[in-house]
């Protein structure tokens, strides 16, 4: 396995980050005993960084996997959070502190930002995690995004890390193409900001092209979160980012269908899920959900909004 160093943070982390969002409630909703195995099996294979979030409530699921781990002082840890003000955010660090039962997190973001606006509307929580991080309660703070704007952002303020979504199609980029995202995280890059990547494959809609959003993905000069949910597809990933392919035994098992998102008839059109959908893919349409599949990226953070728990991802 391949470690990075994350820009001036000092944290050097795997070439492949496990994205826990997939075995969350927004997604398969495993047990998390279950995940914890799955998720301890990538960290016997070398994985060191776990990316997760408030939103996602995998904290238990992390802790089951850290049980585990033969080193689990070692694991790198990121989570995000939607916080806007000073207290939000202390608490959202608190919550992830007693969830994974560590006294400090390696790495804290400002979840889904933007543009420099919506940063400067977050700025209290900002200041706050920066506070955390000099009371060496943090060991370093940043923002996600799936916009240009926002890893522009995260250079313009000089955070230490930011994690955009970038893959080979440029599937789920808000504000432009793949080549464009790319230069600007280059560029941030180059200003010292810490980059990992996210959606490797566009939320699970270019399954269809594993091979060749893996090897678009290995081909950058960043480590990248992906989403797994079995055994099988940890060890293909490992391998794939280890040898450059996948091995025989185990192709099967990783051809999968694309994802969906799924809205149930029993959808009352309250538009919590068109607010909840940060790639503008929902809209309410004569009393009910519609979802365009062009800019759906099998999030989920639709179905986590619905009161009625009507929208799932399959």
């Amino acid at each position: 396995m391949q470690y990075l160093e994350l820009g001036k943070t000092g944290i050097s982390v795997s070439k492949i980050c496990f994205g826990s969002l997939s075995v969350g409630p927004c997604q398969a909703d495993m047990d998390p005993e279950l995940a914890g195995e799955v998720i301890a099996l990538g960290l016997s294979l070398g994985i060191n960084h776990i990316d997760t979030a408030q939103l996602y409530e995998t904290y238990p699921h992390i802790r089951a996997a850290l049980r585990r781990a033969n080193h689990p002082e070692g694991v790198v840890i990121s989570s995000k959070t939607y916080a806007y003000e000073r207290q939000m955010a202390l608490d959202a660090v608190d919550e992830a502190r007693r969830g994974l039962d560590r006294d400090v997190i390696d790495i804290f973001l400002l979840h889904e930002q933007e543009s420099e606006h919506t940063v400067r509307g977050h700025m209290p929580a900002l200041e706050a995690l920066y506070d955390l991080k000099a009371k060496g309660v943090l060991r370093a703070v940043g923002l996600s995004t799936h916009r240009i704007s926002g890893v522009k952002a995260a250079q313009k303020f000089g955070l230490d890390v930011v994690h955009p979504l970038l893959n080979k199609f440029g599937v789920g980029i808000g504000d432009g193409t793949a080549e464009e995202m790319a230069a600007a995280v280059a560029s941030a890059a180059g200003g010292g900001v810490g980059v990992f990547v996210m959606k490797p494959f566009g939320g699970g809609n270019l399954l269809a092209h594993t091979e060749e959003c893996l090897e678009y993905a290995l081909s950058l000069p960043y480590s990248f979160a992906v989403g797994m949910r079995t055994e099988a597809e940890v060890r293909a990933n490992v391998a794939f980012a280890e040898n450059g392919s996948f091995p025989r035994e185990l192709i099967s098992a990783i051809s999968r269908q694309n994802r969906r998102l799924i809205i149930e008839d029993h959808c009352i059109g309250c538009g919590a899920c068109e607010r909840a959908c940060g790639q503008g893919a929902i809209r309410v349409v004569s009393g009910k959900a519609e979802c365009d599949g062009d800019k759906c990226i099998t999030c989920g953070y639709c179905g986590r909004a619905c009161p009625e728990t009507c929208l799932k991802i399959i």
